[in-house]
């Protein structure tokens, strides 16, 4: 993980929503629109990121506003990094918080977190020239708006080796052979974790996290150099997580839903990120025969440190297939879409 040099000389802003003219403390995000806060100039690196936003609960003030904890996964946030056409992070606020599941699941680890409805990142993100986020509501029934803090510190110089922070969303489904891919990265770096949620179709259903991880790292491309021995060992608990949820600073499990088949859970590497020269695929894969395995889906986001700021093409999955759960908890219908 990088951090700031100890020695460098800093300059505390924040990027806000707030409006000292008006007073109003927000931006609006209608059905179907984006919206730019930013650019910031300069050299640094934000230090945090915080926003939270209406639609997911009942609002007593506006109680005529539909609800729908959809947009958790519907409210994409990205960031560009030094005029970069293509977006370093980019991912639904859920999954790059820590949850995908279309619900809120409070925590706080070192990194990232929902805090009773706030949503952070605490990655340190480098810039060398500027940065803007942008944020993107997808959803079909909620008008919203949205809340944002950024703390980034301005400093006179980076480190030449001060790699940029990319954040990747992967979503997809196994309707048999359980290959999940998480990322494929080309580039000089390290991988820094992951989000990771997943359900299966049938309710008690959690035999997909049988599937070891996968990791192939520059020349060793047609065999993967480390294989693990479970999802749930990858995450550091063992037996489908026996005891049932956690969260540590560095590692969790957010949900376990047995009746409904569901699991998120996160990991993020420091001393034990994986380094990369050229190019870096993680995946899991289950070992076992086709025949014993039943469907499921999943999504995630996975964190690493690169050595440009250039994300790949911005190919944001649509509504339909960003909503992929069979079920949402506390709904009556099996189907999102």
């Amino acid at each position: 993980m990088w951090n700031p040099p100890a020695d460098a000389r800093l300059t505390t802003r924040q990027l806000t929503t707030f409006d000292p003219a008006t007073r109003n403390k927000v931006v609006d995000l209608p059905r179907g629109k984006r919206v730019t806060l930013g650019p910031v100039q300069g050299t640094g690196y934000i230090a945090r990121l915080w926003l939270t936003f209406p639609g997911w609960f009942w609002q007593h003030w506006n109680a005529a506003a539909p609800v729908s904890p959809s947009i958790l996964k519907t409210l994409i946030l990205r960031i560009y990094f030094d005029d970069a056409t293509t977006p370093a992070v980019a991912a639904p606020v859920g999954d790059l918080t820590g949850c995908g599941l279309c619900e809120v699941s409070s925590f706080a680890a070192q990194h990232l977190g929902m805090s009773s409805g706030g949503f952070y990142l605490a990655f340190p993100m480098p810039f060398r020239k500027n940065f803007r986020i942008e944020l993107e509501n997808l959803d079909e029934q909620v008008d919203s708006c949205v809340f944002a803090n950024v703390l980034y510190q301005l400093t006179d110089r980076l480190p030449e080796n001060a790699p940029y922070f990319h954040a990747r969303f992967a979503t997809g489904e196994n309707p048999g052979p359980a290959a999940l891919d998480l990322a494929t990265v080309e580039g000089c770096g390290s991988y820094l974790g992951c989000t990771l949620s997943m359900q299966g179709r049938d309710p008690g259903y959690l035999s997909f996290l049988e599937a070891p991880e996968q990791v192939y790292v520059d020349e060793d491309w047609e065999q993967p150099r480390i294989v693990g021995t479970g999802i749930e060992d990858y995450f550091l608990g063992g037996w489908y997580f026996r005891e049932g949820t956690f969260t540590g600073p560095t590692h969790g499990v957010t949900v376990k839903d047995v009746l409904n088949a569901s699991i998120a859970m996160y990991r993020i590497h420091d001393a034990d990120a994986i380094h990369f020269r050229r190019r870096m695929r993680f995946s899991f894969l289950n070992p076992w025969e086709p025949g014993r395995l039943k469907p499921f889906r999943y999504s995630g986001v996975a964190f690493f440190h690169l050595d440009r700021p250039d994300g790949p093409p911005d190919t944001m999955p649509g509504r339909n297939d960003l909503l992929c759960w069979y079920r949402l908890r506390n709904r009556d219908h099996h189907s999102v879409p």
